[in-house]
């Protein structure tokens, strides 16, 4: 932690100094070739004196340009440094991401789905790295908010499916006539990293790594309590009862 904190002021640091560098070269550049018009006009017949304060005016401005630059690039190094401390206070909780791929590993996994208005019907294809649908999930919640289903990571047959990358192919009917309805895939894990690029933050979670940016919520471990229990199976030919929790914002 202390290890970070030192790096953030560093490039905070280092962009404040080169800000106040540039902010001085052009103030003594101004400087110099306002004395040498002073030092090179006829005394008698001095420079238009309108010009003269419009550019002192225009010195005014730059300069005022120059300061409120440097606040907001203090201000965004603050709400990045910030952004970086929230990211490993996630460390241990589940978080909800959005996004369409996912690692499975051993065990069941909590995938899921938000809907953007109201549906008929919607439908979770599970497909492979080749693009291959290997499972197929029914969603029971069709009202507008978030909804959870708990897979149980096996293949249409009922056979456990290897470790590796997966992605979820969403199908969704709007409950309205001539309407549309918008259904985003999400992935409910628990965060065991976090990675701080220079691209951006990633969450490093059982089920994969996802920026920081697309957490749409953050729950304790062993909070279990906004769950209901449906059920829910994953054979494409034969859909048997499983487990559904699903959250609504």
């Amino acid at each position: 932690m202390n290890a970070i904190n030192d790096i953030s002021q560093l490039t905070a640091n280092k962009s404040s100094t080169t800000t106040e560098s540039k902010a001085t070269l052009l103030q003594k550049d101004f400087l110099t070739l306002l004395i040498a018009q002073l030092q090179n006009q006829d005394p008698l017949n001095p420079s238009d004196p309108t010009e003269f304060t419009a550019q002192l005016a225009q010195f005014s401005q730059l300069e005022q340009l120059l300061t409120l630059n440097s606040n907001m690039e203090s201000l965004a190094d603050a709400q990045n440094s910030s952004q970086r401390l929230s990211a490993l206070s996630l460390i241990g909780k589940e978080v909800l991401v959005e996004g369409s791929s996912f690692e499975l590993t051993t065990g069941p996994i909590q995938l899921g789905y938000r809907v953007e208005g109201a549906a008929s019907d919607v439908t979770l294809h599970i497909q492979d790295k080749n693009g291959k649908n290997v499972a197929t999930l029914i969603g029971d919640g069709l009202e507008n908010g978030n909804h959870f289903i708990t897979w149980d990571g096996l293949d249409a047959n009922g056979d456990p499916l290897p470790p590796g990358s997966y992605d979820i192919v969403i199908e969704a009917q709007s409950a309205l006539e001539e309407g549309s309805v918008g259904v985003i895939p999400l992935v409910r894990s628990e965060v065991n990293g976090v990675d701080l690029t220079d691209s951006g933050i990633m969450l490093l979670t059982k089920s994969g790594s996802y920026q920081f940016a697309d957490v749409h919520g953050v729950y304790d471990s062993a909070d279990t309590t906004s769950a209901t229990n449906a059920t829910q199976t994953s054979n494409i030919s034969t859909l048997t009862e499983g487990a559904i929790d699903y959250f609504t914002n």
